[in-house]
Parts: C-alpha cells; sequence; structure tokens
C-alpha cells in the first residue's frame, strides 16, 4: 500500500511541476499598455521619412497617376483632425504634387529619406486613398 502511496504522490510532484510553468506564463499575458499618440504636426513644421511611389487611377479621366507617400512616425494633426480616427495618427502622409515641376522632383528621391516643410496638412477622406494624412501644400528641404 505504501508502494502505490508513493507511486501516486510521485506522479501528482511530477504533473504539479508540469502544469505550473503553464498557468503562471497565462498570468504574465497581460495587455501591453495603450500607445500613445504621435507628437503634434504643424503649418510651417518638417516631415521626415522615407518616399515611396505609388501607381493609381486618376478620378477624372482614368489614367495611372505616380502619387507618392512618406512613411514617418506617428504624428498628430493639428485640430480639429487631430489623430484622424486611429490611435496613435497617421504613420503615412501622401504628397499631393501640384505641378510636372514638383512630381520631377520627388522622382528622384524615390527610396530615400527626405523632409518636407508642411504647408497644408488634412486627414486622408476620399474612397481609394493609400495615406493616411494628405499633404496638399509642401516644399522640399534640401539636406546639407
Amino acid at each position: 500500500m505504501t508502494k502505490l502511496f508513493a507511486t501516486r504522490l510521485a506522479l501528482l510532484a511530477m504533473m504539479t511541476m508540469l502544469v505550473s510553468p503553464a498557468i503562471s506564463a497565462q498570468q504574465g499575458d497581460e495587455t501591453p499598455p495603450p500607445s500613445k499618440p504621435g507628437k503634434p504636426i504643424n503649418t510651417g513644421d518638417v516631415l521626415s521619412g522615407e518616399l515611396n511611389a505609388m501607381k493609381v487611377r486618376d478620378v477624372k479621366n482614368g489614367k495611372r497617376v505616380a502619387t507618392y507617400q512618406i512613411t514617418s512616425e506617428p504624428r498628430r494633426l493639428p485640430p480639429p483632425n487631430g489623430l484622424c480616427n486611429l490611435e496613435t495618427g497617421p504613420e503615412t502622409f501622401q504628397l499631393v504634387t501640384s505641378s510636372d515641376a514638383q512630381a520631377t522632383q520627388l522622382k528622384s528621391f524615390v527610396g530615400k529619406e527626405i523632409s518636407v516643410k508642411v504647408d497644408e496638412i488634412a486627414c486622408a477622406s476620399d474612397a481609394g486613398q493609400m495615406s493616411e494624412a494628405v499633404i496638399t501644400k509642401w516644399s522640399l528641404i534640401k539636406k546639407q
């Protein structure tokens, strides 16, 4: 009888040793703290990030046109836009080119880190926009 008791006690001890790490691991899985909104960006501020180029169809005439996008850290837009209905604010910013000269200027910087001075910015609102925010007026800052 003592041999049977010792066997069961050893089996119970071994099961306890195997199960206790799994229980403690489950208790340690807490949700991470909520991420903080990005720092604000206002008119006249500089936005830096990697420039990407995408081809999209123009709504007016159906032609494929180049669209440029900066990927940056999350930023908070001026009121009333704020975080653009995002948790931390927009990270992708579409650069709207107003002339062929601006498009040509950006084409040489695709895939590289650039900085632009923001003159007018808003949350993306049109269906089909690939970016979270749109910069309609901007100027490229030359790096020394």
